[in-house]
């Protein structure tokens, strides 16, 4: 124990009678709330939404049953990208039998995590563009997940594509559409190749509280009956 610990609490205490004369490991970091497996909240796609009165909504301030719901998983780890559709979206549900139903959770298996690790995570990923994301959502799914490290596109992907054409509607367009309607996404999911089946599970995902932030961690666990 410090000197400092000593004078922070007012007493003396000799460590050698602890066990092995050891106290208790304390860990601390610095990091983003964008780090790792994490939900964005309506509050990151802007300041502004049209879809109600006053500032979108942060982090802390999301419903709960929000974050533990049935999922569905859409594998599109074999399209060419660098976006699926809405179509695409539609041709996933006739291939698994099953359309997701209001609250699902819906997970994209992108196959990014085979770059984890690598530099190719950042730049080799298959996103969704605005019209699959207002599918679902008119679906009444309220959170949507990938294994990529954005829902949209890469990023040198969409800027490269906007200096081509000028067009304003290829600047993040999953993003951007939680400036129209709200709803959460998870990013940079982990082992979605390892759910037996594209629905019949459950997802925990409940973000971190994190007061007037834009996003929190989440560990999120798929629920599977034996």
């Amino acid at each position: 124990m410090s000197d400092g610990m000593r004078e922070r609490f007012g007493v003396l205490f000799d460590p050698d009678v602890l066990p092995e004369s050891e106290f208790l490991s304390l860990d601390r970091m610095s990091l983003t709330t964008h780090t790792g497996t994490h939900i964005d909240a309506p509050s990151h796609y802007g300041s502004r939404a049209a879809y109600r009165d006053g500032p979108p909504r942060n982090i802390d301030q999301m419903p709960l049953d929000w974050f533990l719901n049935p999922g569905v998983l859409l594998d599109v780890s074999d399209r060419p990208g660098p976006t699926v559709d809405a179509q695409d979206l539609k041709e996933q549900f006739t291939r698994i039998g099953h359309t997701p139903e209001p609250m699902d959770i819906v997970l994209l298996r992108t196959g990014a995590t085979r770059h984890a690790g690598t530099q190719l995570y950042f730049t080799d990923f298959i996103g969704l563009d605005g019209s699959a994301v207002h599918l679902l959502l008119d679906l009444g799914v309220r959170v949507i997940g990938t294994d990529a490290f954005s829902l949209d596109a890469p990023f040198g992907t969409i800027i490269e594509e906007y200096n081509r054409t000028g067009d304003r509607s290829v600047l993040w367009p999953a993003h951007f559409a939680g400036r129209e309607r709200e709803y959460c996404q998870i990013e940079r999911l982990n082992n979605l190749d390892a759910l037996p089946a594209p629905f019949g599970f459950q997802v925990s995902c409940f973000p971190v509280k994190i007061t007037g932030a834009g996003a929190g961690w989440t560990r999120a666990v798929a629920i599977v009956s034996e």
